[in-house]
């Protein structure tokens, strides 16, 4: 089978295309035709530098990356799944699954069957971006009707959903983006646009009850904290939150590290189905330009998702 297959850290170089060997399946897995594979910025870190997994992926190269998986059953060892089902996952993350190749396996609780009304390419945009927005504001934050929430990056691929979700749950959404993007965050539901490129933002934000931050580290200090009420959340994409600057803004803080659910897959999976929820695609790849696929998340500037499509 065709793969794109890294042997080193680096640049996009690294990535290469050869024919491999089909994975083997165990008990409880599926074996997938990889139709269309999510692109996410994890991607990118892990290839150049391993990112927070690099011991792991190290101890894994050759290695081929993608998690956001969405195909075709080939062949299945679980009785949840049989040969013919289209079905998509977050498969296995944070260690390899290999989905940037055209057969990848799968456990077969990670999976879910791809909503009826949606392509392989929409469903390969899903998993790992909308986990992550519904484990941050669902499960962790718990999202109330009249919550005041603020989204950064609020157009990007955990973005976009992030918003949905927040104003299905009932919320006030303030979302931070370019001016670009104020009419397209508006069509999402969100009440209130910020232009971070004009705008300074803890002026112009207050009275937040849940900040996603999802910008780096060093940025928490002067557009999310300030914009925080007294006692309000922090929720961080970007690494842990010192325990010393939620007690210096009289808040609370907390890590969100995406993991598969394929439950929470399936629940997202029904807001699909019922179109209450809305896939953004910015563009879609051959395999081979994943390299390309890589350089246009790095300029931050994608609306919605970027995927691979395979067939």
């Amino acid at each position: 089978m065709r793969a794109m297959v890294m042997h080193e850290f680096g640049g996009e170089d690294v990535l290469q295309l050869e024919h491999v060997q089909k994975p083997r399946i165990s008990e409880a897995e599926i074996l997938v035709e990889v139709k269309s594979v999510g692109v996410n910025p994890i991607d990118y870190i892990v290839r150049s530098v391993g990112g927070p997994y690099r011991e792991d992926i190290e101890a894994s190269l050759p290695a081929i990356l993608g998690w956001d998986i969405a195909g075709v059953v080939s062949e299945s060892h679980s009785d949840k799944f049989s040969s013919g089902d289209k079905i998509f996952a977050l498969s296995r993350f944070p260690q390899i699954t290999g989905g940037y190749a055209e057969f990848a396996s799968v456990p077969a609780d990670q999976a879910v069957i791809i909503p009826p009304n949606i392509s392989f390419e929409e469903a390969a945009a899903v998993p790992l971006a909308a986990l992550t927005a519904w484990q941050a504001l669902v499960q962790t934050a718990d999202v109330q009707p009249g919550s005041k929430v603020l989204i950064h990056a609020a157009a990007g691929g955990v973005g976009h959903f992030a918003v949905q979700f927040a104003k299905l749950r009932g919320a006030f959404v303030v979302a931070t983006a370019s001016e670009y993007n104020r009419d397209f965050l508006m069509d999402l539901g969100v009440d209130e646009v910020v232009d971070y490129t004009s705008k300074n933002i803890a002026e112009e934000v207050s009275d937040i009850d849940i900040v996603l931050h999802a910008l780096p580290p060093d940025l928490r200090e002067k557009v999310s904290w300030p914009c925080l009420k007294s006692g309000g959340l922090l929720l961080s994409l970007s690494g842990p939150v010192p325990d010393e600057e939620a007690v210096k803004y009289n808040a609370r803080g907390a890590q969100i590290a995406v993991r598969p659910d394929g439950t929470q897959l399936a629940e997202i999976g029904s807001l699909i189905t019922d179109g209450k929820l809305k896939i953004v695609l910015d563009r879609t790849y051959a395999l081979e330009e994943v390299g390309s696929a890589h350089s246009q998340l790095l300029t931050r500037h994608t609306r919605g998702k970027i995927v691979l499509k395979l067939a």
